[in-house]
Formats: C-alpha cells, structure tokens, sequence
C-alpha cells in the first residue's frame, strides 16, 4: 500500500468541514483491497419542501416490479454537457476508467439537483451545501460508490439517504429498479418531485428511517449508503440478498468515518472491507424538522 496523505476539503458555505484520508489511486476507480483515491463528503438535500408522491412505511407494493427489468431509457439533457464532460475527465484523473460510470455520470445533469445559489459549482471537484445541514457528495465520491456496487440491469438497489435524489437518478443507467428513502420528510417530497420532472420515472422514494431498510422490496442486490452509521445496520444486511454488495460510510457522526464495502456470501457469513476515509453526515432515526 503506498503512503497516505492527509487532505481537507472546507465546505465553507455549510459551515462544515470534510476531512479525508486520500489513498494513492488504482486503475479502474479503486476495488476493495485496491488503495482508493481521494474522496468527497455526502449526502442529502435539495431546495425548500414540495409535495410529491412518496410512499410511506408499510404501504409499499412488495409486488410492484418484483425480478423484472422494466423497459425504459434514461433522459437525455444537453444544457451544461460541457461542463459535464469536464467534471468526468476531473473523475478520470482520479483513476477511473469504468466505462458505464463515467457515461451515467456524463448523463445526468447534476445542476438541476444543487440549489440555484451553488448551480455555478455543480459541475466542480468537491460536495456542495444543499438543505437542512445536508450536502451532495464530490462527484468523484458518488462515480466510486456507484462502481463498488456493479448494479446489473435488473438489479434491485436501495439507497438510505436520498437527498436531492442525484444518488437515484444516477443508478437509473444501471438498472430500473432503485429504492431510496429519506428520514427529512420535505427532502423526500422535493426529491420525488425532481425525479419525475426530470424523466427518472422508475426511482421509487420513500420517507422513512434509513436502519430498517425497505423490507417489503427486499431483498437487494445492492445496499448504497449516503450517511454515515456507528455500525452496519442489522436490517440492511438481512435484505442483502446472497451475493449482493453494500457500500455504506461507517464511524463516528462527526470525524474520520471509513467507506465499507460489505459483501454477503451466504445467509450469516458477511465479509467488510475498509475502501477509504471519508466524512459524510449522520443517518439519522427522526426527521429533525419535525421536531
């Protein structure tokens, strides 16, 4: 393993600060044992609450899609492309070559799930300041934690922590089936409402806490987490189906958290792998606006 470096990432519009450990980088993005390059900090948010159609505890279908690849094909936006196409050389030169991550990622308009005040950064080398304490994650983070899932078509995906939905819209080019839910009801809301508008009609949103995972869809091919948890959570590794594959940040709520990659070869028998040192925001169990 080559030598580590220390590097900090100022969120000076949040307030926060994301400090990272940056491991040299490898061919290919990085893979488990694979010494990652540097990351970004995550997770939620989007713009002021909205109402849109999210569905709510146990009221989910647990029939709706079930194994099946439904046919559909991603939008397509030329606004910013350009932009877009430079923020995919930057990931490059992070060391990935995966060729499906870097088209998704050229793909999806990832100014259209920032605040209009920060729109001029969306395309930059690092996390943005969204709503509610929340932020979207470094570019570079989400393309990396995509590719550690190798989500198949047809695959059945769940995010815990859908934010601004960017997450979602992003795993859409991989496979039609993405479940995400969000603990802050009006993220939800808005979240579902830009994913449609937008054309990403398979996302399915739920409000909800993030531990308990979406049981009635279960299980899951892929667990992607966008916020950070002391330890893996026990209901997310029940729904991850034999064979499947979890990325999920792992530590403290505030402080150095490292990336896991959890691999579940039988029912029982789950292997972790440390990937990188990052810092994303708290899961958390209530919504904290309600309070």
């Amino acid at each position: 393993m080559r030598p580590e470096r220390l590097t900090r990432d100022a969120l000076r519009a949040a307030g926060a600060t994301a400090i990272l450990l940056v491991l040299a980088a490898a061919p290919g993005c990085s893979t488990a044992a694979e010494n990652p390059p540097p990351a970004g900090s995550k997770a939620n948010a989007a713009e002021p609450p909205a109402s849109a159609k999210v569905e709510k505890g146990d009221a989910a279908d647990a029939k709706a899609g079930q194994g099946k690849e439904k046919t559909w094909t991603p939008p397509t936006f030329t606004a910013r492309q350009r932009e877009r196409d430079r923020m995919v050389e930057t990931i490059k030169n992070y060391g990935c070559t995966d060729k499906a991550v870097l088209a998704a990622m050229a793909a999806v308009p990832r100014h259209q799930f920032v605040p209009m005040k920060v729109s001029s950064l969306a395309y930059g080398d690092g996390p943005l300041p969204t709503a509610h304490g929340q932020t979207i994650s470094q570019p570079y983070m989400v393309a990396e934690m995509t590719r550690l899932l190798r989500v198949k078509p047809g695959d059945r995906v769940l995010e815990i922590g859908t934010g601004s939905g960017y997450q979602a819209a992003v795993l859409t080019h991989f496979t039609t089936e993405v479940y995400t839910i969000e603990i802050i009801k009006s993220l939800a809301e808005t979240a579902a409402k830009r994913l449609k508008r937008l054309g990403y009609d398979p996302v399915k949103v739920r409000h909800g806490d993030g531990h308990f995972g979406w049981p009635e869809h279960a299980p899951f091919d892929a667990i992607i987490g966008t916020a950070v948890a002391g330890k893996v959570p026990p209901a997310l590794i029940e729904q991850l189906k034999v064979g499947g594959r979890m990325v999920i940040p792992i530590g403290p709520r505030y402080g150095i958290q490292r990336l896991m990659l959890v691999e579940k070869d039988a029912p029982g028998l789950v292997r972790q792998r440390s990937i990188m040192l990052v810092q994303f925001v708290p899961m958390l169990h209530e919504d904290p606006t309600e309070k």
